[in-house]
């Protein structure tokens, strides 16, 4: 008769509708916590002290390096030198330095500029004394090297009269050469790894935590003796996989809004025009979908691992403690793959392909510089039979340890036959629903 119930239930509950029955209730579990809402909420306070701190230091530096050049010469000449300088500058920009009149030389022909070097008064790189025709510049070695060749520029124009336009240059302008598109590809293939990377660390600990929590109150058991092991496995991984994407498109929805916002202000303080970037190899859709699948195979590989880690663990500290050298392990597999960038075909690169911690890694950076797609349709069933694989190992060590935990195996065995046999499909739905 037990038999025959327990029989009753595997027929009623296949692998797939077990898998969606927990992935189900985890998913609505966490996404309706206060805990996820934190979570959400997190990551952004790093990012605005980032972004704050990154933007006080760059006034800062830009403050404590302003190149300012102070000028001592006769009102007449002084106020030439300043309207050439203001000439130049569009055209010259950096080349150009920043030319201020000095309050104390004023009227004062016995102004001493190595003195008032000496004294480090104001502000100033270097002094500027003599006339237009023999400009003297005052300051150390280094400065003088630099701003010389400028302000003999800046007199000579003053001296003509400062002329009010310049001659416009006819220029052809190519859109990239071999090397600079392979370069910014390169770059591109940086940032897809590095954001790969980051994600992945950043949320994977959630299916770590998941498990860990259900190992301390005992839920995980009960859904042992429910359900395949294998599926409640696959089901808590998509569950957080879901969760991950709902975090995802929350911050990216924030940053497009940022970005929607201050586009032409950051385009402007970072000087550069994101229009102008080359695509990477196999072209923006593809590489945004790509980017996608991959994030998705990097998650479950990792969240197979640390749902394996739980199955080995016997307690949450012991979880938390083994969970480290797998966390060390993937930032390895992560440098390996980064120093391979753009070495397709040398055994590293074949290496980090192959290994399926490091294969999305890998394969993202080919997207980016190649444009052979059939290795991406490769990379990703072996990355999912890796999962299947992972998914099937930790699946097994769990209802072992689970099975012979506390020194009374045979007993606790016993207990979840006994348990399995009276639960069916009902049952079964209502254990792994979430708890109001």
């Amino acid at each position: 008769m037990t038999n025959q119930a327990s029989a009753d239930v595997k027929a009623r509950l296949s692998f797939l509708e077990a898998a969606w029955v927990i992935a189900r209730r985890d998913f609505v579990a966490v996404l309706f916590s206060r805990a996820f809402l934190f979570f959400l909420v997190g990551p952004l306070f790093p990012v605005l002290v980032g972004g704050l701190a990154g933007a006080i230091g760059k006034t800062n530096s830009q403050q404590a390096v302003s190149v300012e050049i102070g000028i001592a010469m006769t009102a007449q000449d002084n106020a030439a030198m300043i309207a050439a300088a203001t000439t130049l500058r569009p055209k010259l920009r950096g080349a150009t330095p920043m030319l201020t009149e000095i309050d104390e030389a004023r009227g004062n022909p016995d102004f001493d500029a190595r003195a008032f070097m000496d004294a480090r008064r104001g502000n100033y790189a270097a002094i500027v004394t003599g006339n237009l025709d023999a400009p003297k510049l005052v300051g150390t070695q280094r400065q003088v090297d630099r701003w010389s060749g400028p302000i003999e520029l800046v007199a000579a124009t003053a001296a003509g009269a400062s002329p009010s336009r310049f001659p416009e240059a006819q220029s052809e302008v190519v859109t990239a050469n071999a090397a600079s598109e392979r370069y910014s590809r390169v770059r591109t293939a940086q940032a897809a790894q590095m954001v790969l990377f980051l994600l992945t660390i950043l949320l994977g600990g959630m299916v770590l935590s998941n498990l860990a929590e259900e190992k301390g109150n005992k839920i995980i058991e009960i859904l042992a003796a429910a359900l395949p092991m294998d599926a409640v496995f696959m089901g808590k991984l998509f569950a957080m996989l879901g969760v991950s994407f709902v975090g995802i498109t929350v911050w990216g929805s924030l940053g497009w809004g940022f970005w929607a916002i201050a586009e032409d202000a950051i385009v402007t303080v970072t000087q550069t025009n994101y229009r102008d970037l080359p695509g990477p190899a196999v072209g923006w859709p593809l590489f945004v979908a790509l980017g996608i699948t991959y994030f998705s195979m990097a998650y479950l590989l990792l969240g197979s691992l640390f749902l394996t880690i739980g199955a080995m663990a016997s307690s949450v500290r012991e979880v938390q403690t083994m969970s480290m050298p797998v966390t060390m392990l993937q930032i390895m597999v992560f440098f390996l793959s980064a120093a391979n960038i753009g070495a397709t075909g040398t055994p590293l690169e074949l290496t980090s392909v192959v290994f399926p911690l490091s294969s999305p890694f890998a394969m993202m950076a080919r997207a980016a510089l190649e444009e052979t797609l059939w290795t991406h349709a490769v990379a990703i069933a072996w990355q999912g039979v890796a999962v299947i694989a992972l998914v099937k190992g930790g699946s097994m060590l769990f209802r072992k340890r689970v099975m012979k935990s506390g020194g009374a195996g045979r007993e606790k065995k016993s207990l979840f036959s006994r348990r399995a046999a009276r639960v069916d499909r009902s049952a079964a739905e209502a254990v792994a629903e979430p708890a109001e």
